[in-house]
């Protein structure tokens, strides 16, 4: 492909690289593929903490990152400790670093370097897990979060590939132990998957098979979504009458919930096929009444969040972020209206259900305003936005397999 024209947008990337082979290999392909376009790559170096060579470690990955041209940042994740769940918790605290620094630094695209075998393990895992079809498909190449899209170019490659490349361009990496810590399930699996170039080979494109399959279910839970559900951005849904996919169904109360992941398909089948009034994943479903005719699907005010403290960024009961980058906001907290919603149900029109769960600052136990209802005179909050936003969209783009 040709360098970017005067008038194509130059690409702004960042690459998150934790030292080793694969995300080496990765930072050393992205800076050519950025320089031959005018553009500009970020590396974002992570240390976890666990363990004392690690800071070391990451300084030495930033000394080799600098040596190769491309400029790199150190991001360390605060408080991690060992214990149950450790490889999650990593993960979790790793991710929250890494797209806050993009967010920091204007980067709209950060670079992963998973591989063809972390996507043999992650199929061997969820397997073990007892994952259903969409689960079986594996990591995506392409993975819209909420502020950043998560790119994987590098999920059918072997990591023998990657290694070859780095030790013909003379570049080195570290070699994580953790990665061989026979504690933790992925090392497991990877003892047994060792040398086995094959296997890996037939359980990546396994991987990629049901990639296709989840891709092609995916757009016609969209067009079921899009016809049937009016998603409002008080943070509650409109159903339509009639029988539903199961897996439309899923989509629906997992973002009404602001949950990281849906119920499983089997137990809403029977929902599903003739929908009515219920309790199911934090979620109620309700007679729609004067909103129109149908479901209203409305988060279950007994399973929402605690109050937090309102600061810019907040994410609240999984599904309200606050932007406030510049307003004062000392003192107060988001929770939900709960019972103030009595002293306000007359004016906005919205029933009762709706509006306990909707997001409201208060000083102490004194409401101080509702965003979603103007109420008392929001004007007072200039810059101040509680916008709707779960961890998943309703419908979001089509998997894409690698």
């Amino acid at each position: 492909m040709a360098a970017s024209g005067p008038f194509e947008p130059r690409p702004s990337l960042a690459v998150a690289v934790s030292g080793g082979a694969d995300s080496m290999c990765l930072a050393v392909l992205a800076r050519d593929w950025v320089l031959a376009r005018g553009g500009s790559l970020l590396a974002l170096v992570v240390d976890h903490g666990l363990r004392a060579e690690s800071a070391d470690e990451a300084a030495l990955t930033l000394s080799r990152l600098t040596t190769l041209r491309i400029p790199a940042r150190q991001l360390t994740v605060i408080g991690l400790s060992r214990g149950a769940g450790l490889a999650a918790r990593a993960r979790a605290a790793r991710y929250e670093v890494l797209l806050q620094a993009c967010a920091d630094a204007g980067r709209l695209h950060l670079l992963l370097g998973h591989h063809a075998a972390d996507q043999a393990e992650t199929l061997m895992i969820r397997v073990l897990s007892g994952s259903g079809g969409r689960g079986l498909a594996g990591m995506p190449a392409v993975h819209e979060a909420a502020t950043v899209r998560l790119l994987r170019p590098l999920l059918a490659v072997p990591p023998a590939v990657l290694r070859a490349f780095l030790t013909d361009a003379g570049v080195p990496w570290v070699e994580d132990p953790s990665n061989a810590d026979r504690r933790a399930l992925r090392p497991r699996i990877r003892s047994l998957r060792d040398n086995d170039a094959g296997g890996t080979k037939t359980l990546a494109e396994a991987a990629n098979a049901a990639g296709r399959h989840r891709a092609v279910g995916d757009l016609a839970i969209g067009r079921v979504l899009a016809e049937r559900v009016v998603m409002r951005p008080e943070g509650f849904a409109i159903l339509s009458p009639g029988a539903i996919a199961p897996e439309a169904l899923a989509a629906l109360i997992r973002t009404v919930a602001g949950a990281d992941f849906a119920p499983g398909t089997g137990q809403l089948a029977t929902m599903a096929a003739d929908p009515g009034p219920c309790t199911v994943w934090g979620v109620r479903i309700l007679p729609a009444g004067r909103l129109g005719r149908g479901w209203l699907v409305v988060r279950e005010a007994a399973a929402i969040g605690d109050a937090v403290e309102a600061r810019h960024g907040v994410i609240w009961d999984g599904r309200f972020r606050l932007h406030a980058a510049h307003a004062p906001l000392e003192g107060l907290t988001i929770g939900a209206l709960g019972d103030d919603a009595r002293a306000i149900r007359r004016r906005p029109g919205l029933p009762v259900a709706v509006l306990r769960t909707l997001p409201a600052l208060r000083r102490g136990n004194v409401l101080v305003a509702v965003p979603h209802l103007d109420y008392p005179d929001f004007s007072a909050f200039q810059g101040v936005r509680l916008v709707f936003n779960p961890p998943h969209p309703l419908a979001s783009a089509p998997f894409l397999p690698a």
